[in-house]
């Protein structure tokens, strides 16, 4: 499921600040975007996605600064040395203007700034703000996923119910009868005799009999409706279901197409695709559940 969730703080001289986005996945896949030096945070928030998360990719950036403390400057004297005498001895081979001390301190290595060292007590306080910092924010990020997943919910609900509404219409067809399919059978039988005397009609009126019990959708239907009933359990049960939904919508898949491949009336073969094209809806909208 999609979300945003952005959360910020300070820990002495730290500031931090999370920043979460979330697209659909079938898995869990989090992506850390971490500043140097602050791999220790890795694990355990990883660890705090996983309790928290099951599907979806999760983009989390980390921003830390340190406020209030003043930066050190300082001259590289060895790197310092090494240009000035270089310079010594271009003076007599380059016609060229003195240099300024400026264009000497711009030089990469001359000048260094460096943050003031820090004390490890001081980090590792930083550090477990910032753990804390990022359950907060993933629970803002959850939060908008559930509101996102309860709109889903009841779409996935109405799916459900226009599911039913098919096998229904499937199942009042008068086509679906073991009695109509036979009679069809039956009457296709008769105008292979009609049309020559080779056949066997014994043997004819078997195989149209297995054929029809082979034609009826009793099972497909029963299956469908067992579905439906599981769908609607799993979604007032909530939670992580995403996957379990996902199964069954496969299923339903499934069911649908053999409905339409033992079909051999044109009302129910409507009715099959209509049902296809609904369980495809349904499937689609799963996708962006957890």
């Amino acid at each position: 499921m999609t979300g945003f969730a952005r959360g910020h703080g300070v820990c002495g001289s730290y500031g931090w600040a999370w920043e979460l986005k979330s697209v659909n996945a079938k898995g869990l896949d989090l992506r850390l975007r971490l500043p140097t030096g602050w791999d220790a945070v890795e694990a355990p928030v990883r660890n705090t996605a996983a309790q928290v998360l099951s599907r979806g990719t999760v983009h989390a950036a980390l921003a830390v600064d340190r406020q209030g403390v003043a930066p050190i400057v300082r001259v590289n004297d060895a790197v310092l040395a090494a240009v000035l005498a270089a310079m010594k001895n271009l003076a007599g081979q380059v016609d060229a203007a003195e240099p300024q001390l400026d264009g000497i301190l711009s030089l990469k290595g001359v000048m260094e700034i460096m943050e003031p060292d820090e004390r490890e007590e001081d980090r590792r306080a930083a550090e477990s703000a910032v753990i804390a910092g990022f359950a907060d924010t993933l629970a803002e990020l959850t939060a908008m996923r559930r509101q996102e997943g309860e709109v889903l919910g009841r779409v996935l609900t109405q799916r459900v119910d226009e599911i039913a509404a098919f096998a229904a219409r499937a199942e009042a067809a008068p086509g679906r009868r073991p009695e109509a399919i036979k009679a069809r059978i039956a009457e296709q039988v008769a105008m292979l005799l009609d049309a020559s005397a080779r056949f066997d009609p014994d043997r004819l009126h078997q195989e149209a009999i297995l054929i029809a019990n082979k034609a009826d959708i009793r099972e497909e239907l029963d299956r469908l409706a067992a579905h439906a009933v599981a769908v609607r359990r799993l979604i007032e049960q909530g939670g992580a279901i995403g996957r379990r939904l996902d199964f069954l919508a496969q299923e339903l898949n499934r069911e649908a197409n053999t409905l339409c491949s033992k079909s051999n009336d044109v009302e129910l073969t409507n009715i099959g695709l209509e049902l296809k094209n609904v369980v495809e809806q349904f499937r689609e909208q799963v996708q962006n559940l957890e």
